[in-house]
C-alpha cells in the first residue's frame, strides 16, 4: 500500500479565503483518514505578486483551523535550481524555444487572423516564435530577454499516449488544447506548469486533492511528468464554493477571508465540521465547474 501524500499550495498575493479553506480542508483530511502526511508548500515564485506578509497571514490561518502541516514548509522561491534543470532537459531535447513576444504581439497576431484556436485559458499561442529560424533565434537571445514555451505537438509525439487517474476513472491526457504553453517566463524563472510539476515529484506527492478549476491544467502536467520521467500522482478536483451570484470565490471578487472570519467570532472547529458536511456559509454553494 502506497504512502499518501497530499499538499495545499497556496500563492501569497493576498489572504486566504472559504475556498482556499475547503481545498485545504479536503487535502488535510484525506491524507488523515488514511495515515498519511499533509505537506504545506508556498508558491512565491512570482516576484510581482507574492508578499511575505502574506506568507505569515496563510500559516496563521492554517493554525487557527487546526491545519497543521508535517514536515518543513516548501518555498517555490528556494528552488530555482529545480526548475532550471528541468527546464534545461527540455532543451536538450529541443522540446521548448524561446519566445521574444510581447502580448501586445500575441493580441495582435491573434487579432489578425480568421479563426484563433482557443483553449481553457483563452485563445492559443499563435507560434510565432516556433518557426523563427535557427539564426535569427540565436541572434535574438543574446539581445532581447524572452520566455521559454514547450512546443506541444513536439513534445506529445515524444511522450505517446497518456492519460491520468483523477477519482475512480482515467482520463486521456490531451495537452494540445493549451497549445504552446510557457515554460519559464521573462519575469520567472519557471512557470506554474513546470515549478508544480517538479515540486510534486520532489515532495513525493502521491495524491492531489484541488479545485476543478485546474482540472484541465492536468493535461499540461501529464505531458510534463512523462518528459521529464517523474511519477504520475492521482488527482482528485473537488467542486468550487461559489458566492451568492454563482461567482467562485476569488480575492478580487471580495471573497470573504479567513482572518475576517476569525475577526468575526467564527469558531474555527464548526467552521471545518460545516465545510465537510457541506452546510456552507448561507449565501454560498458548490459547483463542479
Amino acid at each position: 500500500m502506497k504512502n499518501v501524500v497530499t499538499r495545499f499550495a497556496p500563492s501569497p498575493t493576498g489572504r486566504l479565503h472559504l475556498g482556499h479553506a475547503y481545498s485545504a480542508v479536503l487535502a488535510h483530511d484525506f491524507a488523515r483518514s488514511r495515515g498519511g502526511m499533509f505537506l504545506l508548500r508556498i508558491e512565491d515564485i512570482d516576484p510581482g505578486r507574492a508578499r511575505p506578509e502574506h506568507i505569515d497571514g496563510i500559516i496563521e490561518d492554517l493554525t487557527w483551523l487546526g491545519l497543521m502541516p508535517d514536515g518543513e514548509i516548501v518555498y517555490q522561491s528556494e528552488r530555482l535550481p529545480l526548475y532550471a534543470e528541468a527546464l534545461d532537459r527540455l532543451k536538450e531535447r529541443d522540446l521548448v524555444y524561446p519566445c521574444f513576444c510581447t502580448r501586445s504581439d500575441i493580441a495582435r497576431e491573434i487579432a489578425a487572423s480568421a479563426s484563433a484556436p482557443h483553449g481553457p485559458d483563452g485563445p492559443l499561442y499563435p507560434g510565432t516564435c516556433r518557426r523563427l529560424p535557427s539564426p535569427e533565434r540565436e541572434r535574438r537571445m543574446k539581445e532581447t530577454p524572452h520566455a521559454w514555451r514547450l512546443d506541444v505537438a513536439k513534445a506529445s509525439k515524444a511522450a505517446g499516449p497518456l492519460h491520468w487517474r483523477d477519482g475512480d476513472g482515467e482520463t486521456p491526457a490531451q495537452p494540445e488544447g493549451f497549445g504552446d504553453v510557457v515554460l519559464a517566463r521573462k519575469d520567472a524563472p519557471a512557470s506554474y506548469h513546470l515549478a508544480v510539476t517538479v515540486d510534486d515529484a520532489a515532495q513525493d506527492v502521491s495524491d492531489i486533492v484541488r479545485g476543478c478549476d485546474l482540472y484541465e491544467a492536468t493535461h499540461v502536467h501529464r505531458l510534463l511528468q512523462a518528459l521529464l520521467d517523474l511519477p504520475t500522482p492521482a488527482y482528485h478536483h473537488h467542486p468550487l464554493l461559489l458566492d451568492a451570484e454563482g461567482r467562485r470565490l476569488a480575492k478580487r471578487n471580495g471573497a470573504p477571508s479567513i482572518a475576517g472570519l476569525r475577526l468575526a467570532g467564527a469558531d474555527p472547529a464548526k467552521l471545518v465540521a460545516d465545510l465537510l458536511a457541506g452546510t456552507l456559509p448561507s449565501g454560498y454553494s458548490a459547483a463542479s465547474a
